[in-house]
């Protein structure tokens, strides 16, 4: 398996989605919580309104990562507006990390 950061940018004409369906993304999150890691809004300082989000996947091909990002809410809905997935690996100076 590799891992795999999505990085997300929201349509900001979309910001309903993400006040009414919150929950229902959550959700998703959750289900689907043995493959994608960890996962959160990003905003551009403290306080102010999201304008994307990132997740940390661990996926057997980009395939499956395009799969699970694109049956998200937030994604079927079109609060995402684009996003962009890499396979990521962590520098080995900071030894075993867990997610």
């Amino acid at each position: 398996m590799a891992r795999w950061i999505v990085l997300f940018d929201d349509d900001e004409t979309a910001a309903w989605v993400r006040q009414n369906h919150a929950q229902a993304h959550f959700d998703y999150l959750a289900a689907h919580a043995d493959r994608i890691l960890i996962g959160g809004g990003l905003r551009p300082e403290p306080g102010a309104w999201f304008t994307g989000g990132l997740w940390v996947l661990e996926v057997e091909s980009r395939e499956e990562a395009v799969a699970l990002v694109e049956a998200d809410p937030y994604f079927t809905l079109g609060l995402r507006k684009g996003y962009r997935l890499a396979v990521w690996g962590k520098a080995p100076c900071y030894g075993e990390v867990m997610l």
